[in-house]
């Protein structure tokens, strides 16, 4: 199956048997309720191995005493390749806490790195396959479901730690546990089709260009959430302590997760193309606000404003690019994108921060948010196939 090219699908009624989006084969793997229960599963599974591995990054670096995958995806499938990674990333949750040396260190989390990011890609595909299946939004409450899984994972590190757990036993039953979690939840994510993954993806200019405007999105987005992880709190301490400081990094979480968990709702009621406009919309207006008048009140009111605004607009990105081409390939392009921006973005308001002021580089965030709603109609796929052309049609143009 070209990149360009996806098959025309009739709504399936509930209780149905479901099979992933490119199969043309019979096999079925189970209902839409227990793939969609398997999906969400997983994203929480992920939400964990990444938070409780965060959580304890403090500690493995003073032990050291340290200083400050799509081509899987198109050759295995979505259903392999997230059971994999699932069952990989647990294994190797613990390696990090093994390094004894910067070297060992950067090794393994290569290696983390990299299984962490195929599950990230592979999920989201299952993700968009069986949105497309349900023919009703399901997308950002996958997400939602990470959101949470981060918030949890997050708390049992910061309990581990504060109980003087080391590392290597917290990580290591952690990894067991998830890995039990694991078996079950993968068990009934939709199957792939052979004769699409026997077909090489068309990779050419022509075919990948409809994906630019929502790279574009998902660039702004999540580097605006890079920025508010990685310098809410550094920003904040200029007018609180440390301490206090670290709310503001909550409260951007908090309302991120509480707007997915309104995400589909909101979907169904005003359509994709006006939900991100909207979203880019009020972080940019309420971010840029609180920047502008300072203080700790309108900053975690800025910070809030980001949370909320941003919530919906990555999943629905993803969901528009699994719609536009082949799910697998979309949304490993675009997710590949947003995270250059996640990782790169961060560093790059350090490096203007130290040319200007941290206020002014925040200001950035507010620019990218405008941005991303100006490109809102790029979205536009994310409603074609879900019954709500209508919707769309209405709002969109």
């Amino acid at each position: 199956m070209g990149l360009g090219h996806i098959p025309n699908k009739r709504i399936l009624t509930e209780g149905e048997p479901i099979r992933s989006v490119s199969q043309s084969h019979p096999a079925v793997t189970g209902t839409h309720s227990s793939a969609r229960l398997s999906v969400a599963v997983v994203f929480f599974i992920h939400g964990l191995l990444v938070s409780n591995w965060l959580a304890r990054i403090p500690a493995v670096q003073a032990d050291l005493r340290l200083g400050s995958g799509p081509r899987l995806l198109v050759r295995f499938g979505s259903a392999r390749v997230t059971t994999w990674s699932s069952f990989g990333l647990c294994a190797v949750l613990a390696l990090p806490a093994l390094a004894r040396s910067a070297a060992a260190l950067a090794a393994a989390l290569v290696l983390y790195g990299a299984l962490a990011g195929a599950m990230d890609v592979a999920m989201n595909t299952q993700a968009v396959d069986v949105e497309r299946a349900y023919r009703r939004p399901v997308m950002v409450a996958f997400h939602a479901l990470f959101s949470f899984g981060g918030m949890t994972g997050a708390a049992m590190g910061g309990m581990a730690a504060a109980r003087g757990l080391a590392p290597l036993p917290h990580l290591l039953a952690v990894g067991a546990l998830l890995a039990v979690a694991t078996l079950f939840a993968t068990r009934r994510l939709l199957p792939d089709d052979p004769e699409a993954l026997a077909k090489a993806p068309q990779f050419s200019l022509a075919a990948i260009r409809p994906l630019v405007p929502l790279g574009v999105i998902a660039f702004c987005i999540l580097l605006g959430e890079g920025a508010m992880a990685d310098w809410g709190a550094v920003y904040l301490t200029g007018y609180t302590s440390q301490g206090a400081a670290a709310t503001g990094y909550a409260v951007f979480s908090l309302t991120m997760a509480a707007g997915r968990l309104a995400g589909d709702w909101l979907r169904l009621r005003i359509g994709s193309v006006n939900l991100v406009r909207l979203g880019g919309a009020i972080a940019a207006a309420g971010l840029g606000a609180g920047l502008a008048v300072g203080g700790v009140a309108a900053t975690l009111l800025g910070f809030a404003c980001a949370g909320a605004g941003f919530s919906t607009i990555f999943p629905i990105t993803l969901s528009a690019a699994g719609h536009k081409v082949a799910s697998q390939t979309g949304v490993a392009a675009v997710t590949g994108i947003g995270y250059l921006a996640f990782l790169a973005g961060p560093p790059a308001i350090g490096l203007l921060a130290d040319a200007v002021t941290l206020r002014v580089a925040l200001g950035l965030t507010v620019i990218l948010s405008a941005i991303a709603a100006l490109l809102a109609g790029s979205v536009r796929d994310a409603d074609a196939e879900l019954g709500m052309s209508s919707v769309a049609a209405d709002h969109g143009h």
